[in-house]
């Protein structure tokens, strides 16, 4: 069973950063792409970033292009997401998740809870 568990999350100021952790668990993730979404209230989910696991090919919604790195540590399973620069517009819930698809654009199966940022003006 696969299980992903974000964490990292938090209040920061304007400017800025925070580091999201994701530890995945429950299968080899080599052929997968890894990705985070946000959910801020009131709106849709959103794309934020992904990663191809095992060649470490990375993308990114333009909204955090130069501002978020998506990574990922083979060793430990886990993939992070450290944003810098942050603005209030980045306030959301924010989700990783796991498509075994190696498909970028989804559909991902598998979802974290949630870790909570928020971004003070």
């Amino acid at each position: 069973q696969v299980q992903l568990v974000e964490s990292g999350g938090g209040l920061v100021q304007a400017g800025g950063s925070l580091r999201l952790s994701c530890a995945a668990s429950g299968r080899t993730f080599s052929s997968y792409v890894m990705g985070w979404f946000r959910q801020a209230p009131g709106k849709e989910r959103e794309f934020v970033a992904a990663i191809r696991w095992s060649a470490g090919i990375t993308y990114y919604a333009n909204s955090v292009k130069g501002r978020f790195t998506i990574s990922r540590d083979n060793a430990k399973n886990t993939m992070y997401l450290q944003m810098t620069r942050l603005k209030p517009q980045d306030t959301a819930v924010y989700y990783c998740a796991a498509n075994p698809r190696a498909v970028v654009g989804g559909p991902y199966d598998y979802w974290g809870q949630g870790t909570q940022v928020t971004v003070s003006s």
